[in-house]
């Protein structure tokens, strides 16, 4: 049976002639809406550095497990920091900016230190 989302829902935009949208939706109207925080920039910095310490091994994941060394995507996402860094430069307030340039310079340590502790293959 298609559930509909309700019409003042949060965090969803849905046309007035939309159709009911069954499968990953089914059971979401039963369901509180939750409001989540509004995202500025020191938060996306921080979930982005945090996923890239836990692919570095530094610190565990959200469920509390410590996962496998991921030095792929700790790269990608030191990358992407290193990015913003460089597109945002003059845009951002002091603390902002030495947010950025602090997370940044720790990731790249910690990734070279995760780099060379790996066995010689």
């Amino acid at each position: 049976m298609p559930v509909r989302i309700p019409r003042g829902a949060k965090n969803f935009w849905i046309p007035d002639d939309a159709p009911s949208a069954p499968g990953i939706f089914a059971g979401m109207a039963d369901q509180p809406v939750q409001s989540l925080h509004p995202v500025d920039f020191s938060t996306h910095v921080l979930s982005l550095a945090s996923t890239a310490f836990i692919a570095l091994g530094k610190m565990p994941a959200p469920d509390g497990e410590q996962l496998s060394l991921d030095l792929e995507t700790a790269r990608h996402l030191i990358d992407v920091l290193g990015m913003l860094e460089v597109k945002t430069k003059g845009n951002l307030d002091d603390a902002e900016q030495k947010l950025l340039g602090s997370l940044t310079y720790d990731l790249r340590v910690a990734f070279v230190d995760a780099q060379q502790a790996q066995p010689n293959t």
